[in-house]
């Protein structure tokens, strides 16, 4: 989208008639034709090597920087924005002389160049578009609704007479009566400001003061609209004593707070915000304010009129407040508004915020969905491309004889015929920073510290701190959740430091903290101890050791994985620290559990009992995908699936007790086919201690509890031969010691007390006596690798090395899916009748997108550590999901994510 210019072929007529050579890159992009530049005497060409001067609008590719050269543009570093520090380093080590467009001023500080007015023009432009299209979603027709996107307008004077067409429409009274006065309130007094107010006036209006807001707002008139523009006496306070002083408040800013959202907002119906805002300023709109505008009290009051027409109100609803929309053209991401999170793109330049649930609702079906309509694009000027550039370029003319005059091998000190605005907009020259700018290494520095820090040190304003522990599969949809709120900063722990970087580079608001937990216990307890929730997604033998830390510093903790009985140990230790320890809410366990318990309750309260429940989960690739040995490729832990290839496993079958000790080679025998589904062709064998729950579900007269794990059928199952691989990678560790520096040959001849030069057919056979004889076993063995000469990967244990081979072995491709199937049979008896109830729930990965089995465990898993963070959760203590202040509103939350399972009744 960004086909603006510095100069428009105006300006360049006007450098080549006073001898300027001005060359021009060919872009079919750019709003102006390059036969334009070429009728005025330009030269077109891609190599600029020649120019000593070099201007752009937005910054600039690392590898298309030029040495020795002057550089003009937006670079976006004043701030010492991450994203450009890269950027910025190239610049000094090539000694480009940097000027930067943010940073000419005058000596009053307002800036001489900027894009701020049409992007004012744009933003109401595309506000008034929105808001059109979010009341016909709720239920009204309304004029705005014929006027278009900002960039579907050749000029703007085309826009201007779409909004001239609607405001005669709302003269006519066409307005809808039920939506009420209509009030545009507008904060600051800039460019931007002024841009979007050129627009406004196009429209029947009158403006008012702040104070008369409430009153046009309560009994204006809907055949006019009605403007506000609120300058920072109109809402900033003195917190002693009420005044406003502009000097005192520029310099200590923390004396004052905003009365924005108190006297201001609820009476608008659109906010236009374009104010400069500084992290230190108090906001107009804070996330804690953001319910109050959402308030159902706040929407107007239906017309007279229409009470007295007796028109149906269900065709003519209420809105359901009054606040429509806020067109943030400041686009600063939890600035002055602090809830707008992320800027919105021309492609998709709308979003809607709950904030009832802390959402932002995002894609078509947006203005459908509950809350306020955000436009925040960023780039809202190249919706007007040619029309900004000529106004850019006119500003920036009278400079260009002290810019294109500059040579970057000179020295900085030695600049002395140049104008202020000019010099002082110099950011780097002489492969350093200038004077006035040498303060963007000190913020570099303070950055290192946060991210050393993770979230233990994010503003005030974000007022829940959480510490994710490892980057693995499953981690992305929990950050991802919780970074969705905006009062939520998660540092993310991990020991693989370019998984975990890349892993927190999705999100705002994610640090990521490099971290061995094994050998940096001082510097884990640190990061436990400055945060105030811990969710560790790390293998489940390392629980106990976190939860231990949490309970000694007074924090929660959460995790997908089963409660081991070391974590049961610590539940008596815990009474006294006051501190909750949600375990199981993932997928199996977690939603399984949570499916059964609200199956148990429904058949429970209308008198029945329970007498068998069968549960069948597994994560399994796509049928489409599943094209290897196993059938199956690792969607989750790849350690964590070969540890629990190893558990043991009890169950209760028509009242007997079937036991499957573990390790033993009687498991491979207790696989056994599955008839629901019948086009997955599954099987399943059981899955740890059933008889277990029959007591925690509250189910004691059950004479059937059985819980599975599925996998797809691979005839004579491989199952035994993969746990022999398993067992004896730990039996090597204990024997022979030290992996490294073998084969996975190797290491299967020293498993076997055989010789490494031992030949393929011996090796062969003696690996097929380990198997049982079974070729099929055998040839999944050596389909897999594992009698191959690939090196054996150095890691901490022989399992790991093995559980890294095989993850890349089964590893999932960008373009392949894997699906979650999860199935319960429960039998509910009552007098002189049985129900059998089925639920089934199948989820898909997204291509490209987060995977089945890290959606089904990740999403659970931070719906429960964000109701541990807003206090909804009482239980002190180790906890699971099986209690219904925990189950219900967690469930309610994955129906809303799109988790939502068939259920079907049969009677009998």
């Amino acid at each position: 989208w960004e086909r603006r210019a510095p100069l428009a072929p105006s300006h360049v007529r006007k450098l080549v008639q006073d001898g300027v050579k001005v060359l021009v890159q060919p872009a079919n992009k750019r709003a102006f034709p390059v036969q334009e530049y070429v009728s005025v005497g330009a030269t077109v060409q891609e190599d600029l090597s020649e120019a000593s001067v070099i201007l752009g609008v937005k910054q600039v590719p690392i590898d298309r920087l030029q040495n020795d050269k002057v550089y003009i543009f937006f670079s976006h570093t004043i701030k010492a924005q991450d994203e450009n520090m890269p950027m910025l380093d190239a610049i000094l080590d090539k000694n480009i002389r940097l000027i930067d467009y943010e940073t000419m001023t005058e000596e009053n500080g307002m800036r001489v160049v900027a894009f701020g007015h049409f992007a004012g023009m744009a933003g109401m432009i595309n506000i008034l578009h929105g808001i059109g299209l979010r009341l016909l979603a709720l239920g009204h027709h309304t004029p705005f609704m014929h006027i278009g996107i900002a960039h579907n307008y050749r000029t703007s004077g085309q826009a201007i007479q779409a909004v001239r067409d609607a405001g005669y429409e709302i003269s006519m009274g066409r307005l809808p009566e039920s939506v009420g006065p209509l009030t545009f309130v507008f904060t600051g007094m800039g460019n931007v400001s002024q841009g979007a107010q050129e627009v406004f006036k196009e429209l029947p209006h009158v403006y008012v003061e702040p104070h008369e807001l409430k009153h046009v707002a309560e009994h204006g008139d809907a055949s006019l609209v009605y403007g506000c523009v609120v300058d920072m006496h109109h809402h900033l306070r003195r917190k002693s004593d009420g005044g406003f002083d502009m000097n005192e408040y520029f310099n200590q800013p923390q004396l004052y707070e905003s009365v924005f959202a108190e006297e201001i907002a609820p009476y608008a119906s659109c906010i236009m915000n374009g104010i400069f805002w500084r992290p230190q300023d108090p906001r107009l709109l804070t996330t804690s304010d953001a319910p109050r505008l959402q308030d159902a009290s706040t929407s107007p009051k239906l017309s007279p009129l229409l009470r007295r027409s007796n028109v149906d109100s269900e065709g003519c609803p209420r809105l359901p407040h009054r606040l429509i929309a806020i067109g943030d053209v400041s686009a600063d991401p939890g600035g002055s508004i602090e809830f707008m999170e992320s800027c919105t793109s021309i492609d998709a330049p709308f979003v809607v915020y709950d904030a009832l649930s802390g959402e932002t609702h995002q894609g078509w079906v947006l203005f459908k969905e509950p809350g306020i309509l955000i436009c925040s694009v960023d780039n809202l000027p190249a919706q007007l491309p040619r029309e900004s550039s000529q106004f850019f370029g006119d500003q920036l003319f009278p400079y260009l004889k002290d810019i294109v005059h500059n040579n970057a091998t000179s020295a900085y000190e030695d600049i002395k015929y140049m104008s202020p605005v000019v010099k002082n907009a110099i950011i780097a020259s002489n492969g350093k920073l200038t004077p006035k700018y040498t303060y963007i290494q000190e913020l570099r520095r303070k950055r290192l510290v946060l991210k050393y820090s993770g979230a233990m040190y994010a503003t005030s304003s974000q007022n829940h701190k959480v510490l994710v522990l490892g980057s693995g599969f499953v981690s992305a949809p929990l950050i991802d959740y919780l970074t969705r709120h905006n009062d939520t900063a998660v540092t993310v722990a991990s020991n693989e430091h370019d998984e975990v970087k890349k892993l927190a580079s999705n999100f705002h608001r994610a640090i990521p903290v490099h971290l061995d937990v094994v050998n940096e216990s001082q510097r884990m307890e640190e990061l436990v101890q400055g945060h105030d929730l811990v969710v560790s997604m790390l293998p489940y033998t390392m629980h106990p050791r976190v939860a231990d830390l949490c309970i000694n510093h007074g924090k929660n903790f959460v995790t997908a994985s089963y409660v081991s009985p070391a974590i049961s140990a610590l539940h008596e230790r815990n009474s006294s620290a006051w501190v909750s320890i949600v375990m199981e809410v993932g997928l199996d366990p977690g939603i399984d559990h949570m499916l059964a318990m609200q199956c148990f309750e429904d058949i429970q309260q209308r008198g029945g009992k329970v007498t068998s429940f069968v549960s069948w989960c597994g994560g399994l690739p796509a049928p489409e995908d599943s094209d290897n040995p196993l059938k199956y490729k690792f969607s989750w832990s790849p350690v964590g699936v070969l540890l629990s290839a190893m558990n043991g496993s009890r169950c209760l079958r028509d009242g007997r007790v079937v036991e499957m000790a573990a390790g033993g080679d009687n498991y491979m025998h207790a696989t056994q086919p599955v008839k629901f589904m019948p086009g997955f062709r599954l099987e399943g064998f059981p899955n740890r201690d059933s008889i277990k729950y029959k007591g925690q579900y509250g189910i004691e007269e059950a004479t059937t509890v059985f819980r599975g794990t599925l996998r797809y059928e691979v005839g004579e199952s491989v199952v035994g031969g993969m746990r022999w691989v398993v067992r004896g990678t730990w039996w090597v560790t204990s024997v022979v010691g030290d992996t490294r520096d073998l084969t996975w040959r190797g290491l299967v001849s020293r498993l076997l007390s055989a010789d490494e030069d031992i030949s393929d057919e011996q090796l062969y056979g003696l690996v097929s006596e380990k198997v049982g004889g079974n070729d099929h076993r055998l040839q999944t063995i050596v389909g897999l690798g594992l009698l191959d000469n690939t090196m054996v990967t150095k890691s901490k244990t022989p399992l790991q090395s093995l559980a890294h081979h095989l993850s890349t072995q089964l590893s999932y491709g960008p373009d392949e899916r894997d699906l979650v199937v999860l199935r319960h049979e429960v039998i509910g008896e009552f007098m002189g009748r049985k129900e059998e109830h089925h639920i089934d729930l199948v989820v898909y990965g997204e291509k490209r997108g987060y995977t089945a089995m890290a959606a089904s465990v990740g999403f659970p898993c931070a719906i429960a550590a964000r109701m541990l963070l807003l206090n909804k959760v009482e239980s002190k203590g180790v906890a699971t999901p099986l209690q219904p202040a925990i189950y219900k509103p967690l469930l309610k939350e994955l129906r809303r994510l799109g988790f939502r399972p068939k259920i079907k009744v049969v009677e009998s």
